[in-house]
């Protein structure tokens, strides 16, 4: 039986055997504990992740001992004792009574959704029973859902090439293997030859994923889904090795309708995660860089808003540099890269999305970082407007719509604007209304 461990980002973790404050959040056991404290410094010497970007970890007295605290990135470890720990963001609700763990789930869900690689329905799925299910759960049933599309567009065959030797000729001799093998058995062809088969790379890993996922799966419902669509590939073997035929795959216009199945068997095969943090032996994880969620998610409704109204929405813009050479003999220096740019006629706008959690201390300019102005300064400069837009979620200071300010004499305008990720779609109408009367 699966434990299933629920906390919020920020919050602190200790271990019960020392905290004999109860200073933390959540208090594990020191099995627990000890298991979250190796899989954080399983990545102290990884080449591509930064663990400081992941995790506090602070050493207080000795009645409390070590305390962490996961920062920045959400979602799932799943240990190899069955422990999972799960991370949600930490969402600031306008109507406070909404603020529970069933609705921060769903929420973040949503915001998911909206990645390129969780396009699917499962997202938004208003039946989901949040409540019951951990979020590797609803990923599970994701792939399920992608596994039965694939079901209804068709499984794919193909010819693949066989080396038999048969009582029967068929197909192409092979001499030199006819001869070794055949000298004392003038009944046998030693042949290639091609056979059109379901059995390709490409559904071998599916058979292989939902076998792995029947294993691990504590949803009942999950679980007979999983047996059903085991009988559609039931003349299909098992990957034998997975590495061997994820290099054997192909994504073109005929296998596209693959691309997305492949990508989660990856995830759930060999730990291969959709960020840095995965990977290791002993725990899976699925863990989100919230930062990059929220940029997607503000993303998707700008342009669902915006491109309404006339206005050309672009995410990830480029082709300006902080440095350009007046010879330009040299190539430019630093791109500039805004998240979003929104423009109509001679208008420009420029919007970053920032998850952090501002206060309402103008002494401390509200939390906002002085690298951050100096990146907006920059885009006002370097793509020669004044409109320019810092996104950040609500708080319990700051309701949605709200709007602070600041000038550079005139010269570059940077504004702040409040979003609301539950009601996301009215905050961003709000954001264009508020835009619309200044044109």
């Amino acid at each position: 039986m699966q434990k299933l461990i629920e906390l919020k980002e920020y919050d602190s973790i200790t271990c019960e055997k020392y905290d004999l404050r109860k200073s933390g959040k959540l208090r594990l056991s020191e099995n627990d504990f000890n298991n979250l404290e190796s899989f954080i410094h399983s990545f102290q010497n990884h080449a591509e992740a930064d663990i400081l970007d992941f995790v506090n970890i602070s050493y207080k007295k000795r009645d409390i001992g070590t305390m962490i605290s996961l920062k920045n990135y959400v979602g799932l470890i799943q240990f190899k004792n069955d422990m999972q720990l799960q991370v949600l963001p930490k969402i600031t609700f306008s109507d406070n009574s909404c603020d529970d763990t069933a609705n921060t789930k769903r929420v973040f869900l949503k915001m998911i959704g909206s990645m390129k690689d969780f396009q699917s329905k499962v997202f938004t799925d208003s039946r989901l029973d949040v409540n019951r299910m951990s979020i590797y759960e609803v990923f599970i049933r994701m792939y399920l859902q992608e596994t039965n599309e694939l079901i209804k567009h068709g499984i794919k065959s193909d010819y693949i090439i066989h080396e038999d030797n048969l009582r029967f000729y068929k197909g192409k001799l092979l001499m030199n293997k006819h001869l070794k093998e055949n000298a004392c058995h003038k009944e046998r062809f030693y042949v290639s030859y091609d056979e059109y088969s379901i059995n390709r790379p490409e559904n071998r890993i599916i058979k292989s994923t939902l076998i792995m996922l029947s294993k691990i799966t504590s949803s009942i419902e999950n679980s007979k889904e999983i047996n059903r669509l085991l009988g559609f590939f039931e003349v299909i073997g098992a990957s034998e090795n997975p590495e061997k035929d994820f290099s054997e795959i192909i994504i073109d216009r005929n296998t596209k309708h693959y691309e997305n199945l492949m990508k989660w068997s990856k995830v759930f095969l060999l730990n291969k995660s959709f960020t840095t943090f995965s990977g290791e032996n002993n725990s899976k994880a699925l863990l989100f860089p919230m930062e990059k969620v929220f940029e997607s998610y503000v993303a998707k409704y700008v342009k669902k808003v915006f491109t309404a109204s006339g206005w050309i929405v672009s995410t990830q813009h480029t082709g300006h540099y902080l440095f350009t050479h007046l010879n330009r003999q040299e190539s430019p220096k630093f791109s500039l890269r805004p998240d979003i740019v929104v423009t109509r006629g001679s208008s420009t706008i420029i919007m970053d999305a920032k998850w952090k959690r501002l206060n309402n201390k103008p002494r401390d300019n509200y939390g906002i970082s002085q690298s951050d102005m100096y990146q907006m300064y920059a885009y006002g400069k370097k793509y020669e407007t004044n409109h320019i837009w810092l996104l950040y979620p609500i708080t319990e200071e700051f309701e949605a719509g709200k709007i602070l300010s600041f000038e550079s004499f005139g010269d570059v305008c940077v504004k702040v604007f409040f979003v609301d990720v539950s009601r996301i779609e009215n905050s961003i109408e709000s954001l264009k209304s508020f835009i619309d009367t200044m044109e």
